[in-house]
């Protein structure tokens, strides 16, 4: 049973929504990432599906999406991205599928493993960062805090966390989001959301204070999806 991860999907069956303003790399994308979904990914893996998966606007616009990704291969988690608006409640999202899991404030199980996280949101920067930011910030750390509670509650001592968002700043200094991957000696942190050249100098990456740090955007990974572990 091996994990894969890839992000930023933004498949949309029913939305005309082209990528190729983050250049011609993303002509054909969807066929691409399936592609490589079926190179790859067998019945007993599992898949994490870091955001930003369909640009649909609400549920009947998305599932077409979601079954497109549901009828590949493998167990699929999802957390949910800037772009999500689809996204309902977890309770909902769960009844839809049975081999597509939704996270936020729970967690899943992966042999020793618990998959935990959530969204995220953009960390405190000297571009953009309000008031209402430092307020979805904080609560965005708090569901996570949430997700890897519940794990440790149930006798987890081994954590993965999925997020969308990268978990520093672009000039990747600490943040709430690092802090409580230390304190809980998180062994992976996937993200996704950044697109281009210059954004992906802005994503941390790599092992830091024993956390390491994979950015899985899809155009980052070439539309692959990326093995994690075996």
């Amino acid at each position: 049973m091996s994990l894969y991860a890839i992000g930023d999907l933004h498949f949309s069956t029913l939305v005309e929504k082209p990528m190729n303003i983050f250049g011609d790399k993303w002509d054909k994308h969807e066929e691409k990432i399936i592609s490589s979904w079926k190179a790859n990914v067998k019945e007993d893996d599992v898949v994490l599906v870091l955001g930003d998966t369909s640009w649909g606007i609400n549920l009947t616009e998305a599932k077409p999406d979601l079954d497109i990704i549901s009828n590949l291969s493998g167990k699929k988690i999802f957390i949910k991205g800037n772009h999500d608006y689809w996204w309902t409640t977890v309770t909902n999202l769960n009844k839809l599928y049975n081999d597509m899991k939704f996270l936020q404030t729970n967690f899943y199980e992966y042999g020793e493993y618990a998959i935990c996280g959530g969204r995220g949101w953009i960390c405190p920067n000297d571009f953009k960062f309000d008031d209402n930011d430092e307020k979805i910030y904080k609560r965005e750390e708090n569901r996570i805090r949430l997700s890897l509670q519940a794990a440790r509650k149930k006798g987890y001592s081994k954590f993965i966390v999925i997020t969308h968002y990268p978990p520093t700043n672009d000039k990747l200094e600490e943040s709430l989001f690092t802090k409580l991957y230390e304190e809980y000696k998180v062994d992976k942190v996937i993200y996704g959301h950044l697109h281009g050249k210059e954004s992906f100098k802005m994503g941390l990456k790599g092992v830091r204070n024993g956390v390491e740090y994979i950015l899985a955007s899809c155009d980052y990974t070439d539309f692959n999806l990326i093995k994690i572990m075996d």
